[in-house]
């Protein structure tokens, strides 16, 4: 990363230890994050990274057995000493791409999950929240958007939500890993559907290259669907893919990308939203959902428009409720509405204090005026 922008991962370094026999945690390490793509650094312990069923549980940073019975636990850099587990009813599919090591999964609470690296992309119960929202906040925020690129994305839940706008004619996705397109469409067919849209334009590569080359100004909305800016994914909050973004923008045109939790990285939320008010020079705003079986629970969307026509990200130009059609089109919405759009901007005065970026905006400014 360039400059203070860089600050929010830092502390991306991995912890590996092993706990003894009385739960005490002994012989911690720090490695690379890279050692969530290869072997453990201690080969005493024989434990892979991404063996993340044990004892018919999965574990998010995974639970490894070693020798005696040890365990090993590998701690994720983006939730540093939490883990969180589902029962595992049976292993479905588990195989290693090209890019990453795919599982799928059923679980006891929350039917079908999907997991790549070891981390929780996606379950049958609570996906809505996430795709719902990641594509109405700015597909509702702009008046008949018609053309719209998805980066990530792969398992076609996202496109599923796009394709409730009747308005839209190009729907663009780059993916990098076509086994995870497979998969999905084997495992989530009620997610993969949105490839059967007519509208849509598969393209397998890495995004960032793909942007370089779009036209300038061919998109309404960008829709970052992206991992953990772990490893690679990094690039991905970086300023050189900011900007490459709103090249690819129209005047007024809208990103939303996920933004990581406001309970654990609000570093990386200030460092993004630095970034972002600096390159697109239109509105910069931060929302959040509740997606239990994401870490802490919450996902934040950093929403963003290009200097041009204004947008009003908090009150919905395009209400979902008046396309025609939008609210039952493939699947019925099941959470996001108008009312859960409004709300999604609300932030809790700590994130305030420690984001001065969203404490200090000229509209944070306005409203506090007002009141």
């Amino acid at each position: 990363m360039e400059g203070d922008a860089g600050k929010g991962l830092e502390c991306q370094k991995t912890m590996v230890g092993r706990v003894t026999d009385d739960g005490n945690a002994a012989d911690m390490a720090i490695i690379p994050s890279c050692c969530l793509k290869a072997k453990a650094s201690d080969p005493e312990l024989e434990a892979k990274c991404h063996s993340t069923v044990v004892s018919g549980w999965f574990s998010e940073p995974g639970l490894c057995s070693g020798k005696a019975g040890k365990r090993v636990y590998f701690n994720n850099p983006m939730w540093p000493g939490e883990a969180h587990s589902l029962v595992v009813e049976r292993i479905l599919y588990k195989e290693k791409s090209e890019y990453q090591e795919i599982l799928v999964f059923e679980s006891s609470a929350y039917g079908k999950v999907l997991v790549l690296d070891g981390i929780v992309q996606l379950t049958e119960k609570d996906e809505c929240v996430y795709q719902e929202m990641i594509a109405h906040l700015p597909l509702c925020s702009i008046q008949s958007p018609q053309n719209v690129l998805v980066v990530g994305g792969g398992d076609g839940g996202v496109l599923r939500e796009i394709s409730r706008h009747s308005s839209v004619e190009l729907i663009e996705i780059c993916e990098i890993d076509k086994m995870v397109i497979d998969v999905s469409k084997k495992f989530f067919p009620e997610l993969a559907i949105g490839f059967e849209d007519p509208r849509v334009q598969l393209h397998i590569g890495d995004a960032a290259e793909f942007l370089r080359h779009a036209p300038e100004g061919k998109y309404d909305a960008i829709i970052v669907d992206s991992s953990d800016p772990v490893g690679p994914a990094q690039e991905l909050v970086e300023r050189p893919f900011f900007e490459t973004i709103a090249r690819a923008l129209r005047p007024g045109g809208v990103l939303c990308n996920m933004a990581e939790s406001m309970w654990l990285h609000t570093h990386l939320i200030q460092d993004m939203i630095s970034i972002c008010r600096e390159t697109f020079k239109g509105s910069v705003h931060y929302a959040w959902a509740s997606v239990p079986t994401y870490p802490s629970g919450v996902i934040g969307f950093l929403i963003c428009s290009t200097e041009g026509p204004p947008v009003d990200f908090i009150h919905p130009i395009n209400p979902i409720e008046k396309i025609e059609g939008a609210l039952e089109h493939r699947r019925e919405l099941r959470f996001y509405n108008s009312e859960i759009h409004t709300a999604a901007f609300a932030l809790p005065s700590f994130v305030k204090r420690e984001v001065t970026f969203l404490r200090d905006s000229p509209t944070m400014a306005k409203r506090n005026s007002v009141s």
